[in-house]
Order: structure tokens, then sequence, then C-alpha cells
């Protein structure tokens, strides 16, 4: 009777062993089977921070000073970095770079919060940035005003990040299905930065 008992106890541990194995390999097939990048995409790729489009200032590039004068636009040699945000690349011009500042209407919607601001361009920018689920250098260097607004133009929340905390906001913000988008702004002078879009 003893050796029965012993022989049962020994099958039942095999069986179990086995099927530890089995759960085990088939829990690892089954996350394996879904590549890295496709895990990344449903935890990261929600976002898309664009620059302005180039073309509305290109008729500024190469004119004198004092033709951007009548036009309110004011030329600058760089002579700090970072300082001189560019809004098309979305990058600090290096020093000896020229930036042209300018009055832009960042907000052209039917509604109150329609809104414009000075900000710098890059004299001679071609391409505007755009990029998935990246906060560029020239708004992490900053304190970042984001401000998130539904399809009438109306801000639905807002709040202040710096850094390495912006993506974290942007992603709470964009938790809220009202919000369409979110403009970017520098929380200390006012100016805008870059917008910001579901993907």
């Amino acid at each position: 009777m003893g050796q029965l008992c012993t022989q049962i106890h020994k099958a039942l541990q095999s069986f179990s062993s086995r099927k530890i194995r089995v759960d085990h390999a088939a829990g690892i097939n089954q996350v394996s089977s879904i590549p890295a990048v496709n895990r990344r995409k449903l935890k990261k790729m929600t976002y898309r921070i664009k620059g302005l489009d180039p073309s509305p200032f290109q008729k500024y590039f190469g004119l004198s000073d004092s033709e951007l004068a009548d036009h309110g636009v004011v030329r600058y040699t760089v002579d700090t970095f970072p300082g001189f945000p560019d809004r098309i690349e979305m990058r600090d011009i290096e020093i000896g770079g020229t930036a042209l500042l300018l009055n832009f209407e960042h907000m052209p919607v039917a509604s109150p919060y329609r809104s414009r601001h000075a900000i710098f361009v890059r004299e001679g920018a071609e391409v505007a940035y755009s990029q998935d689920n990246i906060v560029p250098e020239v708004m992490k260097r900053r304190q970042i005003a984001l401000r998130g607004y539904d399809h009438r133009g109306f801000i639905l929340d807002a709040d202040i990040a710096e850094g390495d905390e912006i993506e974290p906001l942007i992603l709470r913000l964009f938790q809220n299905k009202n919000i369409e988008y979110i403009q970017a702004h520098n929380a200390k002078r006012g100016c805008y930065s870059g917008l910001i879009e579901r993907i």
C-alpha cells in the first residue's frame, strides 16, 4: 500500500510539473507573439507635435530691415543659445543665425479664445517639424503651458510642465476625449511653441 501511495505521489508531481512548464511556455509564447513595436505603440504612440508651415513667413526672408519694419517684423542676429526658439523647425537657433520676431495668430478660431502673440522663426527655415511621440528639446528646456481645446476652440483643461514631465501631461490631457488638440506655449512669456495632435 505504501509503495502504491508513493507511485501516485510521484505521478501527481510529474503531471503538475509538466502543466506548469506548458502554462509557462504558453504564456511566454503569447506575449512574445506581439511584436515589441506594437506593445510600444499601445503605450506610447498617441500624439504628434508639429511646427509651423514655413510658407506664410517666406515672404519676409531676405528683406531689408526697413522693409521688415513696414510689416512689423524685427530681425535679430542670435547671440545666445538657447534663447531664440524657432517655431518652424522647433529648435533653438544657433549663435550667428538669424531670427525674425513677428506677430502670429496661433489661434485663428471664431471663439473667445482667438489669439495672437510674438514668435521667433529662423530666417531661411524650409521644413516644418513633425514627430510622433517625441517632445523636442526646444520644449524640454522651458517651462511649458499646455492648453487642451475642443472642436469649438474652447479650453477644456490646461496645466504647466517642464522637461520629462511634458509628455505625461500631454497624455493626461488627451485622456479627455473631448480635447481635440493641444497648444503648447512658453509659460513665462506666453509665446506659442507648437501644436500637439492626436494620432
